[in-house]
């Protein structure tokens, strides 16, 4: 057995999350794409086909009451809230991320109105959905869009910035971003903020309450690992609740919403950022597997959760600079922990045949054009043994 395999055994015999895999259905391959979907927890098909059967093929429309179906939104968003450093009544669920980054953006905007602001200042780097989902809401509100890098954010604000929209981690490379300092340059320069948490939800601490950020919007079906397409999440922090002018206001976000008026009343607090009727399938498993979270009065911590993707990085980089012949790859991701979300991206000339043949040895990881192959560490059900595999797999295919 090799140190590194060594190596491996000792940091599994200390983590103590190791535990934590138990809630997860897995097998013996390798996943490291939580960061595209999530393992499926245990506790969820149980839960689907009681909602299923039950709820809706016994109780059908009475489960609005009698099930909790009607008060989802926020009792979900509430279970998320402490994942995200957020206190309760502040984040609701439904819809996708890019529906909520389209309000967030728009409401942003409008906070500002009568200031003379028409900039919209957008991460160059982002994923392309919030670009265009961008660019549409400055078309739609009268606004300039201004692509930057996130480290020309500060040099980039002035008296025409009306709202910016950030990513807490780059998808590509894994770099994270200084969420605390943008935040605090953004409102320096009066504007609002837009933060888009897809690739840090469930993974490090982020702390939305603690550095005042104002608007949040994240997925739930990568770290937090909800099933495909499990709806997202938004989040208003609480003082800015009744100057939130959704674009998509509906029947949910109505103060009386079985009143059926023509005329339109928003909803008080978080209530709303909802819209339409909330898509009870999938939120309702994401309930679920957020039971994993709490565990049997085991509860895990998201900073033991951050500590642990920061020592499963650190060890895969440690592991492919040992097994990959050097000039074969190049890490895009930062090596400083401060920088570094949980995740590692590698360069590679053949990246695509690469992955393809990693997956086919029981190593998942997934592939981003041109020559990037990435791989996401989830701490709850990832381990040092898994991590120094991948490594000497990938080694063994591009020696």
């Amino acid at each position: 057995m090799s140190e590194l395999a060594l190596k491996a055994e000792k940091l599994d015999a200390g983590d103590e999350l190791a535990g934590v895999r138990a809630r997860f259905v897995l097998d013996d391959v390798v996943y490291l794409d939580g960061n595209s979907l999530g393992a499926l927890p245990v506790g969820v098909p149980g839960r689907v086909e009681d909602v299923v059967r039950r709820q809706w093929g016994e109780l059908r429309i009475r489960s609005w009451d009698e099930s909790g179906w009607w008060t989802a939104p926020e009792r979900i968003g509430d279970r998320i809230a402490p994942l995200v450093g957020a206190a309760a009544g502040q984040i609701v669920v439904g819809d996708s991320t890019s529906v909520n980054v389209f309000k967030a953006l728009v409401a942003a905007v409008r906070m500002t109105a009568g200031s003379g602001r028409d900039e919209i200042v957008v991460d160059a780097t982002t994923f392309p959905t919030d670009g265009y989902i961008a660019g549409s809401a400055a078309r739609m509100t009268g606004c300039t869009l201004r692509p930057v890098t996130p480290a020309e954010v500060p040099g980039a604000l002035g008296d025409r910035t009306a709202a910016v929209l950030l990513n807490h981690v780059d998808y590509r490379t894994g770099r994270l971003h200084d969420l605390p300092a943008l935040t605090a340059a953004v409102h320096a320069a009066g504007a609002v903020v837009v933060w888009d948490l897809c690739h840090s939800a469930g993974a490090l601490p982020v702390g939305l309450d603690e550095h005042g950020v104002d608007l949040a919007v994240g997925c739930t079906y990568k770290y937090l690992n909800g099933g495909p397409g499990s709806p997202a999440y938004l989040y208003v922090r609480r003082e800015l609740q009744d100057r939130f002018d959704s674009p998509l206001p509906g029947w949910n976000s109505h103060a009386e919403p079985f009143g059926m008026r023509p005329d339109y009343e928003a909803a008080t607090g978080a209530l709303r950022g909802r819209v339409g009727t909330p898509d009870i399938l999938s939120m309702l498993a994401l309930e679920a597997a957020l039971d994993v979270w709490d565990g049997d009065g085991d509860g895990v911590s998201i900073g033991a959760v951050r500590a642990k993707s920061l020592a499963l990085t650190d060890f895969f980089l440690e592991c492919v600079g040992s097994y990959v012949p050097d000039g074969r790859v190049e890490s895009v991701t930062p090596v400083a922990h401060a920088e570094r979300g949980s995740q590692v991206a590698l360069r590679c000339a053949d990246a695509g045949d690469v992955m393809k043949r990693l997956i086919e040895r029981g190593v998942v990881g997934d592939f981003r054009h041109p020559d990037v192959l990435r791989f996401g560490f989830t701490p709850l059900y990832v381990g040092f043994g898994d991590v120094e595999r991948a490594a000497r797999t990938l080694g063994d295919l591009v020696c």
